[in-house]
């Protein structure tokens, strides 16, 4: 396995357990409608919460939250309305989140979490 495949395994990994911890349900996780994915689908008692989950091993290169582009916003959204289609009634609200990841070199991490970043 390539080793960006690895780490962003990795992220995706820490982020369940952030969201976990946070008391959202997780709902899916690797979500797909055909060449689209929703990293994380998640809920709390009163939103529905898609989750884009961005993890790089340094922050030379800028902040992985920086990689959410416009075009990946439209791949999310698009994924999630086919996901929401398929649901037996809508939700109350919906949200779209990034959880950023930044790996140290000493191993640590920092992660941050951006409620309704678009």
């Amino acid at each position: 396995m390539a080793s960006h495949i690895a780490l962003g395994k990795k992220g995706e990994l820490i982020a369940r357990e952030f969201l976990r911890q946070q008391q959202y349900s997780i709902l899916a996780i690797n979500w797909r409608h055909r060449r689209r994915e929703i990293d994380i689908i998640g809920a709390t008692a009163e939103c529905l919460v898609f989750f884009e989950v961005k993890t790089l091993a340094t922050d030379l290169f800028g902040w992985p939250e920086q990689q959410v582009d416009a075009a990946k916003r439209r791949h999310i959204q698009a994924a999630a309305n086919v996901y929401m289609e398929r649901l037996p009634r809508l939700p109350p609200a919906i949200r779209f989140d990034v959880i950023s990841i930044t790996f140290q070199k000493d191993g640590t991490y920092e992660l941050v979490h951006f409620e309704d970043a678009f």
